[in-house]
């Protein structure tokens, strides 16, 4: 077993849940897993894919609906793999709750903190959201810039932070380290496969 956490990165029907789930199924090492869901069903459609995903999950695993108190939902997981999907949605509620930027960042650390030393592991994902159509309110764009900078903070200490893109992962490193190639001391990025149907 091994702590900390890895990173999946992505957009929408990338492939980012469906290889968390796979990771967990691989790395829980017979620790039992920990689903924590950050969606809440504000409307049918939200309420229906909710129930469509949790039925769909194991039901050895245990599931943990928390919208906002991701530090409690872990210590709910106790010594179980974690699968915290998604981050997209904590910042979203974060900021529907009337959090602030900063604060919102300090959750960010704090989350980064308690997984690093969190055995026997846990995966994040998050989407990427700032290569799509660029927002037209303020607060789309404080959104928009609010996600970035809070999955740049997860990245910084995440063991293995990949992009997913279609079904496909894409292993991420420091920028000089894979720009200067592997005598920077980092190996260039590789495509890993990621089967199954993507979510």
């Amino acid at each position: 077993m091994r702590s900390g956490y890895q990173l999946l990165l992505g957009g929408v029907r990338s492939g980012k849940s469906t290889t968390a789930e796979r990771l967990a199924e691989v790395a829980s090492t017979g620790a039992g897993v920990a689903f924590i869901a950050t969606a809440e069903a504000l409307d049918d459609e939200m309420s229906e894919r909710i129930s469509r995903h949790r039925t769909s999950r194991p039901v050895t695993w245990l599931t943990i609906e928390e919208p906002l108190d991701l530090l409690a939902a872990i210590d709910q997981a106790g010594d179980r793999y974690i699968i915290i999907d998604c981050v997209t949605l904590w910042v979203a509620n974060l900021l529907g709750a009337g959090r602030g930027d900063d604060e919102i960042l300090g959750a960010a650390n704090r989350l980064t903190e308690r997984l690093s030393g969190h055995l026997p592991g846990a995966v994040v994902v998050s989407n990427e959201v700032g290569m799509g159509v660029h927002p037209s309110t303020d607060l789309g764009r404080r959104y928009r810039d609010l996600l970035g900078a809070v999955n740049t903070v997860l990245a910084r200490r995440a063991c293995r932070s990949a992009l997913l893109v279609a079904g496909q992962a894409l292993i991420l490193g420091d920028p000089l380290a894979v720009l200067l190639g592997p005598a920077a001391g980092e190996a260039q990025p590789t495509a890993v496969p990621a089967a199954g149907q993507n979510r």
